[in-house]
């Protein structure tokens, strides 16, 4: 499971570098997003620019990062590639997530 993380302004972007989130890598995935975001901190940033699939196991994994994080920290999603954001929108869960065009990128001061 290739993620990594950056901070960006007050936000810990985090950019996963998968073609897939699904039911073979959702236990990873979670349990990764856990790893790198535990401890305090301001807003974290989910870069999914680079996700082309996502099935109901990787939804399921994102909702339980949220989980995860709140009531302290907010996840945001980012850079959602079309059949992405469909998944979002066809759950209505783009609704439940702040959904951005593109995700924050070091030093242009584009962070939340």
């Amino acid at each position: 499971m290739d993620i990594v993380s950056e901070s960006v302004g007050d936000a810990l972007v985090v950019r996963v570098r998968e073609e897939r989130i699904d039911a073979a890598i959702a236990i990873q995935f979670k349990d990764r997003m856990r790893e790198l975001a535990a401890g305090p901190g301001g807003v974290v940033i989910l870069d999914l620019g680079q996700v082309n699939f996502l099935d109901s196991s990787g939804l399921g994994a994102i909702v339980s990062v949220m989980k995860f994080l709140a009531p302290e920290r907010q996840l945001e999603l980012a850079a959602l590639t079309p059949n992405v954001g469909k998944v979002f929108h066809l759950t209505r869960m783009d609704s439940v997530f702040p959904i951005h065009m593109h995700a924050p990128v070091p030093g242009c001061g584009n962070a939340p």
